[in-house]
């Protein structure tokens, strides 16, 4: 279809769970997507600069790219309002309020498309949703509307398949606006191997995270993310740390941790959150309960604007250097269990077995 309207879209928040969706759904509109440059030190001190100091870090680094957005002459901006995914499931207030806190932060001219989606309340679905943002267009007619739905939901479901068969998110996501899927042929295997937990916002963002995923590449730690788990895999790790579902975005956090713990092929869980966050900093500490009780090794990375990058590194390297360590002495303890029963002439006592047992917890 020919594209002769404009949107803009953050690079921020809920970008990085829904964009192939909404994606696919404006280009079978006919509208033009446009994102906003990755996050920069500009960013986010811009759109710290807009808010009170205690707002968490995505929120800062949201606003900052409606600022450049709307430096790029993009007159209609997508600050959707999501408030439940699922009846009586939803996301935290920042999220749920944030054409509210947009609209009292950034007082410039341009037009905020801020349809509402939630599961919990009649007539506020996913197609009453798409109804509302589309009538910016004056585009009301349900067949074009449920049409363009399919295609996001095609691209979205591009995107899922991918991640669910190992392709990092990022080349996924290139491949799916691309309307390709091509899976691995096989995965590569690394001496240690951790679960790094974080919402899509902190994990994919390359100036937030500080490219951890390509740090830890570069020591050769292999990396599990939620984007690889399936929505039954996440809901069972919730369940398994004694939990139930209750915030949108915690099937990725409390869920995919859950999962990994239980994992024995992992050798350890990073966490990481922004400072400030109080239904992260809830979920944070009953998985790092949890990973004790499993003896699963366990790091907490906490974020803001201010966090540097040396220290961020450091900390990664010596809990990446701690897995290396312990998988080598777990090793070399297997080694000399064996060793002990081939060349033990007689029945191997209790006591022994226990004590090497022991010592490979």
């Amino acid at each position: 279809m020919k594209q002769t309207a404009e949107i803009g879209i953050p690079r921020a928040l809920l970008f990085y769970t829904y964009y192939p969706f909404w994606h696919g759904f404006f280009d079978g509109l006919g509208i033009k997507v446009i994102l906003s440059d990755k996050t920069t030190k500009k960013t986010m001190s811009e759109g710290s600069a807009l808010v009170v100091s205690e707002t968490c870090l995505p929120i800062k680094v949201y606003a900052g790219h409606i600022l450049n957005l709307i430096e790029k002459g993009v007159k209609k901006i997508f600050v959707p309002s999501i408030q439940s995914i699922a009846p009586k499931i939803y996301n935290c207030s920042k999220i749920r309020g944030l054409p509210d806190i947009i609209r009292n932060v950034i007082k410039k001219d341009f037009e905020m498309i801020e349809a509402t989606y939630d599961k919990s309340e009649k007539h506020k679905g996913l197609y009453d949703f798409l109804k509302e943002t589309a009538a910016h267009f004056d585009i009301n007619d349900m067949n074009i509307i449920k049409k363009a739905a399919r295609n996001g939901q095609k691209v979205s479901n591009n995107c899922k398949l991918m991640t669910n068969m190992g392709v990092p998110y990022k080349k996924a996501l290139e491949l799916a606006l691309e309307n390709k899927v091509i899976l691995p042929s096989e995965e590569k295997v690394y001496p240690v191997s951790v679960a790094l937990i974080a919402h899509g916002y902190n994990l994919y963002d390359e100036r937030i995270s500080m490219r951890i995923l390509d740090k830890l590449e570069s020591m050769n730690v292999g990396v599990k993310t939620a984007v690889q788990l399936s929505e039954e895999q996440m809901k069972e790790g919730i369940i398994s740390v004694g939990s139930k579902l209750y915030w949108a975005n915690e099937l990725e956090i409390t869920g995919a941790a859950g999962h990994y713990i239980l994992n024995n092929n992992l050798d350890g869980i990073i966490t990481i959150n922004a400072f400030g966050c109080g239904p992260d900093s809830l979920m944070i500490e009953r998985i790092a309960r949890f990973a004790k009780i499993k003896k699963k090794p366990f790091l907490n990375l906490s974020i803001d604007e201010q966090t540097g990058e040396a220290g961020f590194i450091t900390r990664i390297e010596a809990f990446s250097d701690m897995l290396f360590r312990k998988k080598k002495l777990k090793t070399q303890l297997i080694l000399q269990k064996e060793n002990s029963v081939i060349q033990t002439d007689g029945p191997i006592s209790s006591d022994i077995i226990a004590e090497l047992n022991n010592s490979l917890k």
